[in-house]
């Protein structure tokens, strides 16, 4: 059963969600959504951990050919699937590699609406433990009704808290906006 009818509208009104949806077509056509889904968040936490990874997808000076070159040795070195090594090639013919971790979340997101899940977009200012996840997993079930697949974020600017997005709701406990709230309520 496919539910991703709303998520994937919403999904393919961005640029990276045009290729989220493509390479989502071909995995579920290949019964590879799982193998892509794994290989994306792996080649989106190496984006972000690694400063020359990101320097790579980056970097406005590097030529097609150079970023499809290091992309594919990185694909390779990551032991990632064909599906994903394929698009990775394309988002550098197209000078789209910045676009590689929101191609990711995109994907994730459909893939969860596949499966039936609801997806939740956490942010943090810091990561997340693993018990933090399983607590934060188990009450977003309780709230939800439902499975949650969750895709975090790190964003130091919001201080502590966290800012959760499901669908068109919005949960929004950091600090950053408490004290946004404080200091308006002080002026007034």
């Amino acid at each position: 059963m496919d539910n991703s009818g709303g998520t994937s509208a919403n999904i393919q009104a961005s640029l990276s969600g045009r290729y989220a949806t493509a390479l989502f077509e071909l995995a579920r056509d290949a019964n590879s959504i799982n193998a892509v889904e794994k290989s994306l968040t792996s080649v989106a936490k190496a984006v972000n951990e690694s400063a020359d990874l990101k320097s790579l997808t980056t970097n406005p000076v590097l030529t097609r050919t150079d970023a499809k070159k290091a992309i594919a040795a990185v694909a390779k070195a990551m032991k990632l699937d064909v599906l994903t090594t394929k698009t990775l090639g394309v988002l550098a013919d197209n000078r789209r590699l910045s676009e590689t971790a929101s191609v990711a979340r995109a994907f994730s997101s459909l893939a969860a609406a596949h499966r039936g899940e609801v997806t939740a977009e956490v942010t943090s200012a810091h990561a997340l433990s693993a018990a933090q996840m399983k607590t934060l997993s188990a009450n977003l079930k309780a709230r939800v009704g439902s499975d949650v697949a969750i895709q975090t974020k790190v964003d130091p600017s919001i201080l502590g808290g966290l800012t959760v997005r499901i669908g068109s709701q919005m949960i929004d406990t950091s600090i950053k906006t408490r004290l946004n709230t404080l200091a308006n309520a002080m002026k007034g």
